[in-house]
């Protein structure tokens, strides 16, 4: 193609700026990783951390982050960030994930009440260069791969199955279509086509596909009504959720125990003044919130890189008391990635998440949105709401065997690639991962050297709570 056709073809020239990025950034390079010799102590990262977060809760993160190395990687989000800070990058920007590890990925529901598969975790989304989220999502199986037991040969296989799905899904989408390529996705129909294509040919057996059809079957069966089953009763007439303390504490229940229970009878005030403003963010002048009334509201731990901040489930009905909602209010704390690249744009943190997961993922929740509110401790905190159910699934990192974690690998690649191919120049990064195999090579080359950091770190943090230094807690899931 001559340079001047190249000039009024704006498709060969961000194809050619990717290639341009391979010099100033060798492809080779991403596969380097050693720490350097200012690198910060991981627990003091992590102490730093709780110092935002509830002081009660934090002996429980630490407790989820000491079951094994894979529970620690989920939990070290801003340690990654500051090493992968540390080494050059491609300059290729795109929204990120910010914390791509493979349990950040699954089912849930889209508007049109359809099964689909995606990334599901947004709490760190930020602008920055591409390689982060694939590197980040690389490194997790190679954890996962040495936590269950598999083989190097094994292991590398699962981490270049995931280098390469997401390189030929880039590659794919940069040749498609606008359209095709903003709409792409994975839903349930499709995944159990490619399983079954997969388990043809020999790539995987009957059990991968009888645990992926399980794990359909079950988000299928996971809403609203499920989680309100388990987590509602009624006392004195009246809906509230049931106290599981200290992973369950219904509001009245935590001012009670700070010595306000007089405060008890304005939540149902605030928490109306909290929704009003929600509802804003929400789109329309007509939106089925509108329809809802406020209930009950609980403080209820979630996850382990998240546990700490503060996450309520909200319980509204509608018609009556058989018509629930039960929403999750999650606190956005500044993304781990903005220390290194940068202020969010947006003045709400969780503004930042809902804008960024609205902008990655194929389809979004109809109830997402976000809200900022003062606290009765004076403090300023922003929160993103969300269904607390809605068809959610996914695997389970401790029953995965070899082959169905290749394949899950694979699609994780693959959904990734179509999430940046949404948020970024899916043509730019398709020019720097190209046709070789070369990309996906350096990355298992990353892989394999992290996460035998991540072991370290991980002896680190148990060495911290054996020595006192970290304080110990229950985990009473």
């Amino acid at each position: 193609m001559s340079a001047t056709t190249e000039a009024v073809d704006p498709f060969a020239a961000r194809r050619s700026a990717g290639r341009a990025a391979r010099v100033r950034a060798p492809r080779s390079q991403l596969g380097t990783w050693s720490p350097s010799p200012h690198r910060p102590d991981p627990i003091s990262l992590l102490e730093e951390q709780g110092e935002s977060r509830v002081r009660e809760l934090t002996p429980v993160r630490y407790a989820r982050m000491s079951t094994s190395p894979l529970a620690f990687y989920r939990g070290a989000a801003l340690l990654m960030a500051s090493d992968l800070a540390s080494a050059p990058h491609t300059g290729i920007i795109t929204q990120l994930c910010g914390d791509a590890h493979l349990s950040n990925f699954g089912l849930y529901r889209t508007p049109e009440r359809l099964l689909t598969f995606d990334i599901n975790d947004f709490d760190e989304t930020s602008p920055g260069p591409f390689e982060w989220d694939v590197k980040r999502l690389a490194a997790s199986f190679a954890v996962a791969s040495r936590y269950r037991g598999f083989s190097a040969e094994d292991e590398r296989s699962c981490v270049l199955a995931a280098a390469r799905g997401y390189r030929s899904a880039i590659r794919a989408a940069a040749k498609a279509t606008v359209l095709d390529a903003w709409y792409d996705r994975l839903d349930a129909d499709r995944a159990r086509r490619v399983i079954r294509e997969e388990r043809r040919d020999r790539h995987v057996g009957n059990d991968e596909v009888r645990r992926l059809d399980a794990t359909i079957a079950k988000a299928g069966t996971r809403d609203s009504r499920k989680a309100f089953r388990k987590l509602v009763s009624k006392v004195d007439g009246q809906l509230r959720i049931t106290a599981a303390p200290p992973l369950i504490m219904p509001v009245e229940d935590l001012l009670r125990d700070a010595g306000d229970a007089g405060l008890a009878a304005d939540d149902a005030q605030v928490m109306r003044r909290i929704l009003d403003g929600y509802r804003e963010t929400l789109g329309g002048s007509r939106h089925p919130i509108a329809e809802y009334r406020y209930r009950h509201m609980a403080r209820k731990v979630v996850g382990v890189g998240s546990v700490g901040t503060r996450a309520w489930v909200i319980l509204l009905s509608g018609r009556d008391d058989d018509d629930p909602l039960l929403l999750q209010a999650k606190e956005a704390q500044a993304s781990v990635l903005e220390r290194f690249l940068g202020a969010s744009e947006f003045d709400s943190h969780a503004e930042r998440v809902v804008r960024g997961q609205r902008l990655m993922q194929a389809a979004s929740d109809i109830f997402l949105g976000w809200q900022s509110i003062t606290g009765l401790d004076g403090q300023h905190r922003d929160f993103y709401l969300r269904q607390l159910q809605d068809g959610k699934g996914g695997i389970d990192p401790d029953a995965m065997t070899v082959r169905g974690a290749t394949l899950y690998a694979r699609i994780c690649g693959e959904t990734l690639a179509r999430a940046h191919a949404r948020a970024g120049d899916r043509v730019e990064i398709a020019g720097y991962v190209g046709r070789s195999a070369e990309f996906e090579e350096a990355i298992a080359d990353f892989a394999s050297a992290y996460a035998a950091q991540n072991q370290h770190d991980f002896d680190a943090l148990t060495g911290a709570l054996a020595s006192g230094r970290l304080p110990h807690g229950g985990d009473e899931r």
